[in-house]
């Protein structure tokens, strides 16, 4: 088995792609869990990912993986490195698919047995934040009594499976600003309205958001990580813009931030006599841990494997838009990696896939004994 699972995934790392774009992973999914007796019961309104069942009745506890890679190229130099340029599952994914496709070998193999049904959710484009809104709009979530599912985490121990009632995970929200203002002649600024001193000043006075309006005992970020605007050494021009993200773990400084930035920005516009359009766009909420269900997770995973506490990450996850509807549980499960997600040359320990594998199978059979 163990070698099985190491293989899927070296398999998938080499065949990524990227978010809503997943149709050969699709195909390659859907086909193993075909073999192994599952119902193919993916939704028509979800052009990729699989949803697929075992078992019947309730409980219905679903298991949750994301599909989809980033467009990055690969740097790893790993025998198994991407075959599709520009695009890598920098981010583990292929670890998360190859971990339950695992644990659905190990539920199929005792499917006559099982008291309830085990929902797998092999859910798309979790990287652009609207995988699991696509999931729960096209109805692949309804009638689920609990969902669990992890994210690996290069920083834990191979297999060290990190867990943690409430904020696992921080709200995303996205922003772009663009100012407008009057272009000129660099030598003389008086005859224009500048929007590149307004928006420094912006970026600026945004770090008063965190210092000087949030509760310091409320976790928030306020990053500002694009600018550009000009084209030339000589010239100050009409517009500049730049864009960023705010990450929170609570709702009143997730409205806070966003009510202090806009007061901010609109303030500094008109003191330099430029306007200002905000983009806001609002992410996925809080990965919250439903505190009853961390509890039984907690038990079970410390009865096999080794149990931490992490870190809540200021990384956004779409499985909160599950976690908002639906009592859940989400992991961290180690992977011993030598960067961090997002990395060109990110290598994952294989030796995490095991206890990952049996994260998943003995959460499930818990579950659906206590449900």
């Amino acid at each position: 088995m163990n070698q099985t699972v190491i293989e899927t995934r070296h398999y998938l790392h080499q065949h990524p792609e990227v978010s809503d774009h997943e149709f050969e992973t699709t195909k390659y999914i859907t086909k193993r869990l075909e073999i192994l007796g599952y119902r193919i019961i993916t939704p028509k309104g979800l052009n990729t990912g699989v949803i697929a069942e075992i078992g019947s009745g309730h409980p219905v506890i679903a298991l949750r993986s994301d599909i989809d890679a980033l467009p990055i190229q690969e740097t790893t130099g790993l025998s198994f490195a991407s075959e599709n340029k520009g695009v890598m599952h920098a981010c583990g994914h292929d670890f998360h698919m190859a971990s339950l496709l695992g644990a659905a070998e190990l539920l199929a193999d005792e499917q006559d047995s099982l008291k309830g049904t085990i929902r797998l959710v092999f859910q798309p484009a979790e990287e652009t934040h609207v995988g699991a809104q696509e999931v729960v709009h096209a109805g692949g979530v309804n009638g689920i009594d609990a969902i669990f599912g992890f994210h690996n985490k290069p920083d834990l121990k191979a297999g060290d499976i990190g867990l943690l009632p409430g904020g696992l995970m921080a709200a995303v929200d996205q922003f772009t600003v663009t100012f407008t203002g009057v272009g000129t002649h660099a030598a003389m600024p008086q005859f224009g309205k500048d929007p590149i001193i307004a928006l420094t000043s912006t970026v600026n006075a945004l770090q008063t958001i965190v210092s000087r309006n949030e509760d310091p005992q409320k976790t928030a970020v306020v990053s500002v990580t694009h600018i550009d605007g000009g084209n030339t050494w000589n010239v100050l021009p009409e517009k500049a813009w730049f864009e960023g993200t705010v990450r929170t773990f609570d709702h009143d400084a997730r409205a806070v931030a966003k009510k202090q930035f806009i007061e901010i920005v609109n303030g500094q516009a008109a003191s330099f006599g430029v306007t200002a359009n905000i983009e806001w766009v609002e992410g996925p909420d809080v990965v919250n841990n439903d505190a009853k269900l961390t509890k039984i997770v907690e038990d079970e995973t410390q009865k096999h494997l080794n149990l931490v506490r992490p870190q809540p990450s200021n990384a956004g996850e779409d499985f909160a838009f599950f976690s908002q509807r639906i009592p859940s549980v989400f992991a961290f499960v180690g992977s011993n990696g030598n960067s961090d997600w997002h990395h060109s040359d990110l290598k994952l320990d294989d030796n995490g896939l095991a206890p990952a594998v049996n994260w998943y199978y003995y959460v499930a059979k818990r579950l659906l004994s206590e449900l």
